[in-house]
């Protein structure tokens, strides 16, 4: 008896074994099991990186890099010109307002855009217009940019004078006050966009063209001879010099005054005597600059075009008037040594 109960003690355990042994190993059973463990430790996988991606998106900023155009003087190779005093402006000019002598010429002929240079002459047919200048003008939505896109603080609505407006436009090279200017000239933008090619030629001005009165336009070209002598000219007018010189204005802009300032930091600079200037960018034209000032005893005027860096073109005009202090041979009669 004892013997018997033993047996089926030890059949029994063994019955049992064998069943838990088949299930492990039955088809499907194991695989289930893994997949499921697998589908939990997914899940848990991909919960963790979104954790990750959201923490790194908080984090890190995504920047987008656009590339810079090239101005039509890199595309034309005019940068590559050597000169002595090893100017970052591919086009340079400098001249005797009595004279005419040329003191410095680099690519003076070459025809480029000139960006908000072009606003000294739309200043000089506001000027030579005689239009009352404290007549009202209002910034509508014909003046906001569509070329370029670019900003402006006179939001549609804005009136100021006609005087305001030439201020603005040629101390802090404001786009919506040019445009405003031509727009309200006898005629509309096209009769004062006649009046600007039509005073270009009479000037001499052959290499020059204008399209429209900001200068946000590539077609407004010219050249740096053809620019000294509208400087010349626009020198002339005593309105054009003040505005042109003036360090900084407020205007009245809806119900609050807005600060403007120069675009040219050089009419702070007390080493500078400056008697008009104008700047200009556009990306087809790089940082460009002309200007009357006195320097080493001369009136002279400069032309600057197409210069690569932000600025450089500061740098340029300084380069030249460092050179000019320094020369010994500024006699009208004698020919001007270049070596800086």
């Amino acid at each position: 008896m004892h013997l018997a109960s033993t047996y089926r003690t030890l059949r029994a355990t063994a019955l049992a074994l064998s069943a838990c042994l088949a299930l492990a190993f039955a088809p499907g059973v194991h695989a289930a099991t893994s997949a499921g463990k697998a589908k939990v430790s997914t899940k848990k996988s991909v919960a963790a990186s979104k954790k990750v991606v959201r923490a790194k998106s908080k984090r890190v900023a995504v920047v987008r890099v656009v590339p810079q155009r090239p101005s039509f003087g890199q595309t034309f190779g005019l940068h590559a010109t050597d000169d002595p005093l090893d100017l970052k402006s591919s086009v340079a000019l400098v001249i005797d307002q009595d004279t005419q002598q040329v003191l410095f010429s680099k690519n003076s002929q070459a025809v480029l855009p000139i960006a908000s240079i072009t606003k000294l002459m739309t200043g000089l047919i506001v000027a030579e217009a005689h239009l009352p200048l404290d007549e009202m003008l209002t910034i509508s939505q014909d003046d906001v940019d569509t070329e370029k896109g670019s900003r402006s603080r006179l939001t549609v609505g804005t009136q100021l004078t006609r005087g305001e407006m030439m201020h603005l436009a040629l101390m802090a090279s404001e786009n919506r006050a040019a445009h405003a200017l031509g727009r309200s000239y006898p005629g509309g933008l096209s009769a004062f966009v006649a009046a600007m090619n039509a005073k270009a030629q009479l000037l001499g001005m052959s290499g020059t063209r204008y399209v429209e009165p900001t200068g946000l336009s590539s077609q407004n070209q010219s050249n740096a001879n053809d620019l000294a002598k509208l400087v010349g000219v626009a020198y002339q007018h005593q309105i054009l010099r003040e505005m042109s010189v003036s360090r900084e204005a407020q205007m009245p802009v809806g119900k609050r005054f807005v600060q403007f300032r120069n675009t040219n930091g050089l009419v702070r600079n007390p080493e500078w005597d400056i008697g008009l200037q104008k700047t200009g960018y556009i990306s087809e034209a790089g940082r460009c600059l002309v200007l009357q000032a006195e320097m080493a005893g001369r009136k002279l005027i400069m032309v600057l075009l197409d210069s690569a860096g932000r600025y450089s073109r500061i740098g340029d005009a300084e380069r030249i008037r460092k050179w000019l202090d320094n020369s010994v041979a500024l006699d009208a009669h004698d020919p001007v040594s270049l070596k800086p």
